[in-house]
Formats: structure tokens, C-alpha cells, sequence
């Protein structure tokens, strides 16, 4: 259904816009406290760790394992995302995975 198919290419496209904001309020809200500790910096990290989240749905869910096995586009010569979303993947969970890390100088003080 034609109908169905933008749907969900609309849907595609809300979602990595809700991700591009988010980091960028994220990126935003962690240069704000960058020289006010570590825990000021730490309270900082919820829409920073949201937009990975989100990147990480969208790409992993959406393109590697719905798209990807579900509807066969591993199979495509022409249509294959897999190895650009996997790329994606790997730098928004190596991202994740940095900034959810808890800074040094906050278990120094508990």
C-alpha cells in the first residue's frame, strides 16, 4: 500500500529528526556544565543518552533488523543499508557508551 509506505517513511523521518534534536540539546546542555564538575556534568547527560537511544532504534531496529531481515534488503544490490546502518550503529553505541560512563571525579566523592 502506497499509503502505508509513506507512513512509515514519515515515521523514518520524525524519528531521526526527534534523534538529531535531541543531541543537539544533549551536546548543548553538557557544554553548559563542562567546568562545574563532574556532577553538574553527569545531571546533564539525559537528552544526550535519549538522542543516542533513540539513533539506536532507528538504525539497529529499524534498518539492520526490520529492514534488513525482515524485508530482505541484505539480499539488494541497489538498495542495501545494512553496512552504512551498522556504521551508524557502531558510532551511536560507541557514543552511548562514552558519555553514559560516570566521570572519575564522582566516585572519588561518594
Amino acid at each position: 500500500s502506497p499509503a502505508l509506505q509513506q507512513a512509515a517513511y514519515a515515521l523514518i523521518i520524525a524519528t531521526e529528526t526527534l534523534t538529531a534534536l535531541l543531541c543537539w540539546i544533549g551536546a548543548g546542555r553538557l557544554l553548559a556544565p563542562l567546568r562545574a564538575g563532574a556532577a553538574a556534568f553527569n545531571g546533564a547527560k539525559g537528552f544526550a543518552v535519549a538522542g543516542l537511544l533513540f539513533g539506536l532504534l532507528v538504525w539497529q531496529v529499524g534498518f539492520i533488523s526490520i529492514a534488513g531481515e525482515w524485508f530482505g534488503m541484505w539480499m539488494s544490490q541497489t538498495w542495501n543499508g545494512i553496512p552504512s546502518a551498522f556504521r551508524l550503529v557502531a558510532i551511536l553505541l560507541g557514543t552511548l557508551i562514552f558519555v553514559a560512563l560516570p566521570d572519575g571525579e564522582v566516585q572519588q566523592q561518594a
